[in-house]
C-alpha cells in the first residue's frame, strides 16, 4: 500500500502544478447558467419560462431573473416536481433517477428533492475538486494509504409505488458508488445498507479493528457517538489506538465548533477538520485552505447561485423573504455580508430557496461560511437572534463552565401569564443552576435587539438541561436518528412543548 500513497500524493502535486487560472467568478457563473438553460430549454419548465429566448438575450442573467420566479420547496414541489413522477421532461430532461428525502430540520415533513444522473455527477466533480485541494494541506503519505469511513444514512433505499428509489442524499450517493470504491470505502455497502441506526453503528464498532481509517466524513453529532461507541466497545483510551493513521475529519450539516472539544477529547493526535456544504440540493462548497474553515463556493460544477441580503433589503423581521427582494450576483456580494442562498441546478431546481444563510469570508476566491438557517432566526418578539449569535453565546456559556454543550433547542413560548419567554433546552452534563441568568446576560451583550426585547415583550428565559442519551432518545422517537439528521435548533411553540413532555 505504501507505493499507492506515494503515487496519490505525487498525483495531487502534479495536478496542483497543472491547474490553470480559474475563470472570473462572474464569467464562470454566467457560463453555468447558459449551460443549465440550454440543457433544459425543451422541458415543460423551460418552455413555460422561455429559456430559449433567455439564451438569446444580451444579458441572460437579468432576463432569467425577470422571467423565472424565486420558489421555495412547497412551490416547486406542488407545481412542478410532483409531476415528474408521472411525466418526463418536466424541469429537467427525462425523469429523475432518485428522490432525496431531506432531514427535515424545518417544516412538518421531509422534503423530496429530485436527483438526476447529471446531479450525481456534480457531487463527484465537487468532491474531486476538494480532493485536489488537499495538496495544500501537506498530509503524510500514510493518509493516502488508508481507508475512508463515511457515516451516511442507510444505503438501502426505499422504492415507492411508481418505482422511484428514495432515501437521504448520503445514502443515495453511497448506493451509487462503483464497485472499485470497495478498495478504500468503509464500512462497505453491506453495513451501509442496514436500516436501523444502532445496528449499523454496532456493526461498524465490531469491524473497526480490521480497518485502517485515515479519514472520516459525516455529521459531527453522529460521528462523535459512533467513535465513542467504538472506544467503549474495545476499551480504548482514544480512537487513535485503533486507527493511528486517522488524520482528516470532513464535517458538514451543522456548525462544528460546539463539538470541537469533545472531538479533541477522544483523539490521541491532532486531526484536521475540513468543512463541507453538502445538502440534498447539492455539494455547494468545501474547505479549500488549511488556514481557514471557510469553504470555497463551487462556481463551475453545475450550479448557478444568487444571493439575497439577509437584512431589510431582502427579508422581513421574521426572516421571511420579501415579495420583491434585492437579488445579487457573485460579482455584487461583499465580504462580511450575509445572504440567503438561491440555487439553480441540473436536478431541475430553478431559483430555489435552500433556506441557508451564508456569509462571504473572501471574494478571491469566493469563500463562505454557513451562519444559519432562515428558519433558525428567532424573532417572535423582536429579539432578532440568528443561529450564529446563539451558537456564540452557547459556546461562551460552555467555556465559562468548563464543559460542552453540543446541541440546543429554543422556542418563544407563552408562560402561565400569557407573556412570551424563551424556553431553552441544552444538551450538556452541566447542572441547570444559574445557566438561564448567564445565558441571558451573554445574549444581551451580543445583540442589542435582544436586550431591547428583554426590556419589553420578552419577559424572561428558562433553561432545561438534558443528557445526550435523552437527546438521542428524542430524535429516535421522532424518527430522526443518525445519517444526515440535524437538530431543529429553533422550534415552534408546539414542538417545544412536545419535547418537554417527552423529557418529562
Amino acid at each position: 500500500m505504501a507505493i499507492i500513497g506515494k503515487l496519490i500524493k505525487a498525483g495531487l502535486d502534479i495536478t496542483a502544478k497543472l491547474q490553470f487560472a480559474e475563470e472570473n467568478p462572474k464569467v464562470a457563473q454566467e457560463n453555468q447558467l447558459k449551460e443549465l438553460l440550454n440543457q433544459a430549454k425543451n422541458t415543460a419548465f423551460g418552455k413555460y419560462h422561455g429559456f430559449e429566448e433567455i439564451l438569446k438575450s444580451e444579458d441572460p442573467i437579468s432576463a432569467y431573473r425577470k422571467e423565472v420566479p424565486i420558489s421555495n420547496y412547497e412551490q416547486m414541489h406542488s407545481q412542478w416536481w410532483i409531476k415528474q413522477e408521472s411525466y418526463k421532461d418536466i424541469t429537467w430532461p427525462g425523469k429523475p433517477d432518485f428522490f432525496a428525502r431531506s432531514s427535515g430540520t424545518t417544516g412538518k415533513s421531509s422534503k423530496r428533492i429530485p436527483i438526476t444522473n447529471e446531479f450525481l455527477g456534480t457531487m463527484k466533480s465537487v468532491g474531486t475538486s476538494m480532493i485536489n485541494s488537499l495538496h495544500d494541506f501537506d498530509f503524510p503519505e500514510s493518509l493516502f494509504e488508508s481507508e475512508v469511513l463515511m457515516l451516511s444514512s442507510s444505503a438501502n433505499l426505499d422504492e415507492n409505488e411508481l418505482g422511484f428509489r428514495e432515501g437521504e442524499i448520503s445514502g443515495i450517493n453511497v448506493s451509487n458508488f462503483p464497485d472499485w470504491y470497495d478498495i478504500f470505502y468503509r464500512p462497505g455497502k453491506d453495513i451501509a445498507a442496514i436500516n436501523d441506526w444502532d445496528e449499523r453503528v454496532n456493526a461498524i464498532a465490531e469491524e473497526a479493528p480490521e480497518w485502517n481509517i485515515g479519514a472520516i466524513a459525516g455529521i459531527p453529532s453522529w460521528v462523535l457517538l459512533m467513535l465513542q461507541r467504538i472506544i467503549t466497545k474495545h476499551n480504548l483510551k482514544n480512537i487513535h489506538e485503533i486507527w493511528p493513521n486517522f488524520r482528516v475529519y470532513a464535517s458538514g450539516g451543522v456548525a462544528f465548533e460546539t463539538y470541537r472539544e469533545d472531538f479533541d477529547a477522544i483523539c490521541g493526535t491532532p486531526i484536521t477538520v475540513l468543512d463541507t456544504y453538502l445538502a440534498s440540493e447539492g455539494f455547494i462548497a468545501y474547505s479549500y485552505s488549511p488556514d481557514s474553515m471557510a469553504m470555497k463556493l463551487a462556481l463551475s460544477h453545475g450550479y448557478f447561485f444568487e444571493f439575497i441580503p439577509f437584512d431589510y433589503r431582502g427579508v422581513d423581521s421574521t426572516g421571511e423573504l420579501k415579495s420583491e427582494p434585492l437579488v445579487l450576483g457573485i460579482d455584487e456580494v461583499e465580504v462580511g455580508g450575509e445572504y440567503v442562498l438561491i440555487l439553480s441546478s441540473c436536478a431541475g431546481a430553478w431559483r430555489y430557496v435552500i433556506g441557508d444563510v451564508i456569509r462571504f469570508e473572501s471574494l478571491n476566491p469566493p469563500q463562505i461560511k454557513i451562519t444559519g438557517r432562515t428558519k433558525f432566526f428567532l424573532n417572535v418578539v423582536g429579539s432578532q437572534l440568528s443561529e450564529e449569535k446563539m451558537d456564540k453565546a452557547i459556546l461562551e456559556l460552555a467555556e465559562e463552565n468548563g464543559s460542552t454543550i453540543n446541541e440546543y433547542m429554543v422556542a418563544a413560548v407563552k408562560n402561565e401569564s400569557g407573556e412570551y419567554i424563551h424556553q431553552w433546552v441544552l444538551v450538556t452534563e452541566l447542572k441547570s443552576d444559574g445557566l438561564a441568568e448567564r445565558l441571558d446576560e451573554l445574549l444581551k451583550s451580543a445583540n442589542k435587539n435582544y436586550a431591547v426585547a428583554r426590556s419589553k415583550a420578552l419577559k424572561g428565559i428558562a433553561v432545561k438541561v438534558i443528557s445526550k442519551d435523552q437527546y438521542t432518545a428524542f430524535l429516535g422517537n421522532t424518527n430522526k436518528k443518525g445519517g444526515q439528521t440535524k437538530t431543529p435548533k429553533v422550534m415552534k411553540e408546539e414542538k417545544m412543548k412536545a419535547l418537554l413532555e417527552f423529557i418529562a
